[in-house]
């Protein structure tokens, strides 16, 4: 069928709207399309009020459409719009965040401001999944859409060094018979580097301990100088390609974590912890957050490693990091006004509300699941002056700004931080007073 694409949606295809036949005018969603393109598709699956299409040509191209970088492109699930120039890519993610803002039923929303930085390299943590194929092991990603493994032989939007590290390992693997059994019973590796990629760190995820782990890592080390720690976690055999939530360390080799620089301070942040990935925009995402604001107290939820807390301690009398896994954040922030809680944020809030605790300025970096209703109309309770939410996921976002905006609060500014080029990701900032 003949499809005229009219936008991009949220998920990283383009919409359109079939023309002929009994479900004429019902939405059809088309990967890899871009918005004003007059394409062929094959309808995959067509479902009550739209459908799935494959794109077979494209019959009347936009001028935004460039050639993929990645030769993995399309097969790979990780990226989306590595066929749209990058300017096109930044104004179809800034029009979905406000069509999602609009749906939600938010109103005279101010410009949205668009932050950008390097679309290639930007990786600082990449996750690879181990496989053999004709007696090689090969490293890759899932195919899109399925489980089914994907071997591939580059990574553009990985730093360099990343995947340096990955083709170290196969090398280590193709000339040591040990290294290459205790990687047969991996599953997947994890690296991650600093911003500047002086200091790299490695996990492997695996069914069970095997021997060799710390000659592996030796040899790894001579040809990636800049490997200083590695572990080995243990992934559940009944789901061997899915995250553990909490995986158990088997054995470590090296340092348990290492320094990372963002705004010209240093964080300290152990394998496993969750950072922003984004190597060259975490500085910017800290300015947008914590610039020109000061005050006498500031709670920082979600607070993971404290990135916003420590921008924050140089200009509030008193921060309170709020983080529910605080092990990093309670070794490194501490001292006058600076104050790490345990807890999850609902049950901070909870505590606060009855103690009738009131901050000047609250900054919250929820996960893709946001804020939620209690923590909405708790925070509606404390009444800050100020808000600063921070979101990777638009729909979740747009809920909770809806339940907020019924409290008297305001938006006031909005930043769309692209933190994850090639992909329909996307990072945003909302500033809110009451």
């Amino acid at each position: 069928m003949k499809l005229q694409i009219e936008k991009a949606v949220y998920g990283g295809a383009g919409l359109a709207h079939q023309t002929e036949g009994e479900d004429a005018g019902k939405a059809v969603f088309v990967p890899f399309t871009l918005p004003g393109e007059l394409v062929e598709a094959r309808l995959l699956e067509q479902k009550n009020s739209f459908g799935e299409a494959s794109l077979l040509q494209v019959l009347t191209a936009s001028g935004d459409r460039v050639p993929p970088r990645c030769a993995h492109f399309g097969q790979c699930g990780g990226c989306h719009y590595q066929h749209a120039t990058y300017p096109a890519q930044v104004q179809m993610k800034a029009a979905i965040l406000q069509e999602t803002l609009e749906r939600a039923g938010l109103a005279a929303l101010p410009e949205i401001q668009t932050h950008t930085g390097e679309p290639w390299a930007y990786r600082n943590r990449t996750r690879l999944r181990i496989a053999e194929l004709e007696a090689t092991l090969r490293v890759g990603y899932n195919k899109r859409g399925s489980n089914e493994f994907l071997a591939i032989h580059e990574c553009p939007i990985s730093a360099p060094l990343v995947w340096r590290a990955a083709e170290a390992l196969l090398q280590v693997a193709a000339e040591n018979s040990a290294a290459a059994r205790l990687l047969r019973g991996a599953v997947e590796v994890e690296f991650f580097t600093t911003g500047d990629e002086k200091n790299l760190q490695m996990t492997l995820f695996a069914r069970k301990a095997q021997p060799g782990f710390g000659a592996l890592c030796e040899r790894m080390q001579e040809l990636v100088p800049e490997l200083a720690g590695a572990d080995v976690s243990l992934v559940p055999s009944s789901e061997p390609h899915r995250r553990a939530r909490r995986p158990r360390t088997l054995e470590t080799w090296g340092a348990d974590g290492m320094t990372y620089v963002v705004a010209g301070e240093r964080y300290w942040i152990s394998r496993g912890s969750f950072f922003q990935v984004n190597r060259f925009l975490v500085d910017e995402l800290v300015r947008i957050v914590t610039a020109g604001r000061r005050g006498t107290i500031v709670w920082d939820l979600y607070a993971g490693v404290g990135l916003f807390s420590r921008a924050l301690a140089k200009a509030f009398q008193q921060v309170v990091a709020v983080e529910a896994a605080a092990d990093d954040l309670s070794k490194s922030f501490n001292g006058p006004g600076k104050r790490a809680v345990e807890t999850t944020t609902v049950e901070f809030l909870r505590s606060a509300v009855v103690q009738r605790e009131r901050p000047e300025f609250i900054v919250m970096d929820p996960p893709r699941a946001g804020v939620g209703a209690e923590a909405c109309a708790l925070l509606a309770r404390i009444s800050s002056p100020e808000i600063v939410y921070v979101s990777c996921d638009p729909v979740t976002l747009a809920r909770d700004l809806k339940l907020l905006a019924a409290t008297d609060y305001n938006i006031v500014e909005i930043h769309m931080v692209d933190m994850f080029p090639q992909t329909f990701h996307l990072e945003t900032v909302m500033i809110l007073r009451r």
